[in-house]
């Protein structure tokens, strides 16, 4: 029996039995900004109490329009330690790691993926991104995937669907691209958010602010209802997959 009052809503509608493994799993997180925070938020809010959180950014002024862990009094603060202190504001008893750290080639070795039962990518990077999904893919974890939310203004069109399937997203597309060039493709099967829309920017890059890039080739806008939504259907997805294995 869970009783944790703050877990009531969770039991009613999950069961004690589904519950009680939800709080079991073990999720990291990759990338905590625009997509990766509303994401782990999401988790922790679900019931998931032990979580790693990896980016090596700091909370910028631009960041404000979509990053749940980013406002005025959090500038300049570590991304991984100011969301920390918020999941842990929420739940008090979860396990949260912060790693102050970039995934790439120098430092994937780190990280040993069959320590969590899901990964989440939430990665900007190409190159750190198909890296990730490859070792992800290598490993027993399951990986849960963002594709690009960049560029997004229509909720309704953002979805979920195997890699391979997803259609009409510039960045998938980019990593398929990259995979079959490298004859380096994911060794299985693996599930993402994406949308279809492509919403042109209007206005002039203004960037201004030194925050890390991650080798982006572009920076683009974004709105902070379709990141989030992005983040959300990452954790639903984490829920849902928890939910069918235990029926």
């Amino acid at each position: 029996m869970i009783e944790n009052p703050r877990f009531n809503r969770l039991r009613l509608l999950l069961g004690d039995e589904i519950l009680s493994q939800v709080m079991k799993m073990r999720v990291i997180v990759f990338g905590v900004g625009g997509v990766g925070s509303w994401c782990a938020e999401s988790l922790v809010r679900s019931g998931i109490c032990n979580i790693t959180l990896v980016d090596a950014d700091k909370v910028c002024v631009t960041n404000i329009n979509r990053q749940l862990l980013a406002t005025t009094s959090t500038i300049n603060g570590v991304k991984v330690e100011v969301m920390k202190r918020r999941l842990l504001d929420i739940n008090p008893d979860a396990q949260v790691t912060a790693l102050e750290k970039r995934y790439d080639e120098s430092t994937a070795s780190q990280f040993d993926l069959n320590d969590y039962d899901y990964v989440i990518d939430a990665i900007d990077s190409l190159a750190d991104k198909a890296l990730l999904i490859r070792n992800a893919c290598d490993s027993q974890t399951t990986l849960f995937s963002s594709m690009g939310a960049a560029l997004k203004t229509d909720s309704s069109r953002i979805s979920t669907a195997e890699f391979w399937k997803v259609q009409g997203c510039p960045l998938a597309a980019a990593l398929r691209r990259r995979f079959k060039r490298n004859k380096q493709l994911p060794s299985r099967k693996f599930k993402c958010v994406y949308s279809d829309e492509i919403f042109p920017n209007r206005g002039v890059s203004v960037e201004v602010d030194g925050s890390m890039t991650y080798d982006k080739v572009s920076v683009n806008g974004t709105l902070s209802h379709t990141t989030a939504i992005f983040g959300l259907k990452l954790a639903e997805l984490v829920i849902a997959d928890v939910m069918k294995q235990e029926k």
